[in-house]
């Protein structure tokens, strides 16, 4: 019997490539779709993945990416333009009579959420799922677990974790066990259709036991330290990254401290998709580590992490709604965090799936 033709897009992201690597590894012909030709895409080709150029925005390049394919993983970037990506998406699969579609979302989807992105994630699924003859699949990871190595060079150098997590709890997934659900779901779709599945890490962890765990794969110690949110934003911003992104990082720390990801959590959701438990916080600090290209503290890399953080300073923060009217996003007038909103608590009573 000829197994599906499974197309992954954002294969060289996060979720991505680990969902190629693994539905590789089961020996699925999977057709990679990425934006640009690069060591990351080579190394999938080398796998064995069909990699094509494309883009989300572009209905031609989606035709293209679906010819012949039944199965696909949906992954849209958190970037701007979610919801149009999505209809596109959705268009172009109906189109191509598409079986299945797993499709990423996000632990704290609602349709009144303060992040825009995160509204948006949630009307995508309800775009999907009302497409006649579609079948759809929807993950829901919260906060994953190489956030925290956005920190690595602080914890690194000075022993000290800067993150705005509050006292907030989290069961934090690894990039690889969120990719062998996604492929284990696009292998045997058909007990799962319709269903939402919100996979994490085997246990709650409070923000210094993470500390503590990045700190032994160091190999020194390392104290966790409750950072304001807006030095946060005001370093991501002295790192280039994308002012809308920073904007929506304000919420999701929000909802880190609220206790939004430790609502529900852990689950059994990765145990029991692929038969396998999920791996362990200290087991992806050493991973990390070990692919970190230096691991040592020096006094070059304490020089270079306090420029960093001298720039950081200098950088005037807009309020948070001044920074998203510059961004265009429209204000909310009724939005909820999530522990508030009936529509999401009644969707997370069952730990790990919502019908």
């Amino acid at each position: 019997m000829l197994k599906p033709t499974i197309l992954v897009t954002a294969a060289t992201g996060k979720t991505g490539a680990a969902t190629t690597i693994e539905l590789l590894a089961r020996q699925y012909p999977v057709r990679a779709m990425v934006r640009q030709a690069d060591a990351r895409s080579r190394r999938l080709e080398k796998a064995g993945a069909h990699v094509v150029l494309g883009s989300l925005e572009d209905y031609a390049d989606l035709q293209a990416a679906m010819s012949g394919v039944q199965r696909a993983y949906f992954c849209p970037p958190l970037e701007p333009g979610t919801l149009r990506r999505a209809t596109l998406f959705a268009t172009a699969a109906q189109a191509a009579r598409l079986e299945c579609i797993v499709f990423l979302s996000q632990w704290i989807s609602d349709p009144l959420h303060p992040a825009v992105h995160s509204r948006e994630k949630w009307l995508t699924g309800e775009i999907l799922r009302q497409l006649p003859g579609l079948d759809t699949i929807a993950v829901q990871p919260g906060f994953f677990a190489d956030n925290y190595f956005s920190a690595l060079d602080t914890m690194l150098q000075f022993g000290v974790m800067p993150l705005p997590l509050g006292s907030g709890l989290n069961a934090p997934p690894s990039n690889e066990d969120i990719g062998r659900v996604i492929a284990a779901l696009l292998i045997d779709p058909a007990p799962h259709i319709g269903n939402a599945y919100r996979p994490t890490g085997p246990r709650l962890l409070a923000p210094d036991e993470i500390a503590a765990i990045c700190g032994r794969a160091l190999g020194r110690k390392v104290k966790y330290q409750n950072a304001p949110i807006e030095m946060f934003q005001k370093f991501a911003l002295s790192m280039n990254v994308p002012r809308f992104l920073v904007s929506q990082l304000y919420w999701y720390f929000r909802e880190y401290q609220a206790g939004a990801f430790a609502a529900g959590a852990p689950t059994d959701a990765v145990a029991n998709i692929t038969g396998s438990p999920p791996e362990d916080f200290a087991q992806i600090a050493t991973r990390y580590v070990a692919a970190a290209s230096h691991s040592r503290p020096s006094v070059a890399g304490r020089m270079n992490a306090g420029a960093q953080l001298f720039k950081a300073l200098l950088i005037r923060l807009p309020p948070i709604a001044d920074m998203e009217t510059q961004l265009a996003i429209p204000p909310v007038e009724h939005a909820l965090f999530v522990q508030d909103s009936a529509l999401w608590r009644a969707g997370h009573q069952e730990a790990g799936v919502t019908k």
